[in-house]
């Protein structure tokens, strides 16, 4: 009789030990009260539909109406050239030369007047300068004769050559 006692004890222990865990699973409000997820749903909030934004919890800043600038901004990229723009005017030239270009980066910049076989003649600008548009002003007065010339652009490894005439 003592088996028996002992079986029969085991399997009640066992199914009411089943019936505390499946009620205390079921009920699981008061082993979880932190997580508010959970509550939120046995409460019964489901019924509206869920939005974007109560999922995101981000405070974004408020959106401003858009400001139009009419400042350039140049964005160098490996592939684009360095030197670009090259204008001179007037040409034929007097007295004043004027020499625009634009450089895409910063970068040294060497500007030579060369006759027409080569030679340097005169060295307008030598030195670094920043990206953006440049402007050369040069006063020509009596430093070349008569004749062709050509004046070189060097920028980097980059090189763009003008003709010029000065009378």
């Amino acid at each position: 009789m003592g088996r028996k006692f002992t079986k029969l004890n085991t399997w009640f222990t066992f199914i009411l030990l089943a019936a505390v865990m499946n009620v205390a699973l079921a009920r699981g409000v008061v082993a979880q009260k932190t997580d508010t997820s959970y509550l939120r749903l046995l409460k019964g909030k489901t019924s509206r539909p869920v939005s974007s934004k109560s999922l995101l919890h981000l405070s974004l800043p408020p959106l401003k109406p858009a400001v139009i600038s009419n400042t350039k901004i140049f964005v160098a990229r490996p592939d684009d050239k360095l030197l670009a723009n090259v204008q001179i005017f007037p040409n034929p030239v007097v007295d004043m030369l004027n020499v625009k270009y634009t450089v895409s980066r910063g970068a040294f910049v060497n500007v030579k007047i060369m006759d027409v076989l080569g030679n340097d003649v005169l060295t307008l600008f030598s030195q670094r300068v920043d990206l953006g548009d440049q402007t050369i002003n040069y006063n020509l007065n009596n430093k070349l004769s008569r004749g062709f010339y050509f004046l070189r652009i060097n920028v980097g490894t980059e090189s763009v050559n003008k003709r010029i005439s000065v009378l």
